[in-house]
């Protein structure tokens, strides 16, 4: 295990109050969705039989005619939401590059929006390794959210490039190619999941990329986004045994909180305690990714610091607040 990744698991453990926000961030986005969701269902089944068996389990059939009658969100309410499952489905849809719902994309990109308001403060408070209380962390927020806003702009071209143009090259015209005189389904199998294998450490690379520029932007108060990219690219050039070696075990810590939601994820419940169980241990599962992202980024930012050896170290000043009037005369 690298320091830095012990050393960015206690900056994120030193400070709940971050996760405690990310998580009320996704069930701002989420919630309004689920309740959209609830009232499409309400009135689908009405006071039907169906809405008992609903109620005490799973009637699979009834889910197969609401899905297809259904439009918008409501595609979305399929068997394989249950549990698991809805892992399953999502990285499916991530590896196979396939199209959401116009309003899953809608809530996605809200979603988005507000995880780029936040990063700044985010990565500022891990590397401060301090508390900077609500006005320094919103104040860090709105001072790089139009940075990450630009930098996002080219995280989106290369993303672009990636599922738009290479993914469909690649499992689209050459798979096939490859695949074609193979007689062995087994070993066709391998193959697409070697290009599966190749393409997702692709994604990892340009994701890693684009995560040490938001530290680079923080730590240094850059203003260049394509500098920070640039400078980001040359620091895991320049410890990429030591990058990697972190990426890895906090891909390691990804993957055993999958495993363990794979082991604990509740199936079809009934209604009362076992529903609220069910439901507590999706918001636990919740929680524990979010944990993981941020053990990413605090991580990635002790790395950083301690090749320059300034740990705790951010150029720009914390803004305080109420600003002293005595200050403000000698200024």
């Amino acid at each position: 295990m690298t320091s830095a990744w012990r050393d960015g698991i206690r900056r994120v453990n030193g400070a709940p109050a971050l996760l405690l926000g990310v998580w009320a961030l996704t069930l701002l986005v989420s919630v309004p969705m689920a309740a959209a969701m609830r009232g499409m269902l309400a009135q689908h089944l009405g006071a039907s039989l169906a809405a008992d068996t609903a109620a005490s389990g799973v009637n699979y059939d009834w889910m197969q005619e609401f899905s297809d009658q259904a439009a918008g969100l409501g595609v979305t309410f399929r068997p394989t939401i249950l549990g698991f499952g809805a892992v399953l489905d999502n990285l499916s849809a991530f590896i196979d590059n396939t199209m959401r719902p116009v309003v899953i994309v809608a809530a996605a990109t809200v979603y988005i929006v507000l995880w780029i308001f936040v990063a700044g403060g985010i990565i500022d408070r891990y590397a401060r390794d301090r508390p900077t209380r609500t006005v320094g962390f919103f104040a860090s927020s709105g001072v790089f959210f139009f940075r990450f806003l630009r930098l996002a702009a080219v995280q989106w071209i290369v993303y672009a490039l990636l599922f738009g143009w290479l993914h469909p090259l690649v499992f689209d015209r050459l798979y096939p190619e490859m695949v074609r005189e193979v007689p062995v389904e087994r070993t066709a199998f391998a193959i697409r999941a070697a290009l599966y294998l190749v393409f997702g450490l692709l994604v990892a690379a340009c994701t890693s990329v684009f995560d040490y520029a938001k530290v680079r932007a923080v730590v240094e108060d850059r203003r260049s986004m394509l500098s920070a990219t640039a400078q980001a690219i040359g620091f895991i050039r320049r410890n990429l045994r030591e990058a990697a070696a972190l990426f890895l075990a906090n891909f390691a810590l990804f993957a055993a909180v999958v495993a363990l939601y794979a082991f604990a994820a509740p199936g079809a419940g009934q209604t009362g305690a076992s529903m609220w169980l069910g439901f507590a241990i999706g918001q636990i599962y919740v929680i524990a990714r979010l944990w993981v992202k941020l053990v990413f980024w605090a991580s990635e930012t002790a790395l950083f610091q301690s090749r320059l050896a300034h740990a705790g170290y951010v150029n720009r000043p914390e803004p305080l607040w109420p600003e002293s009037p005595e200050a403000e005369a000698i200024s």
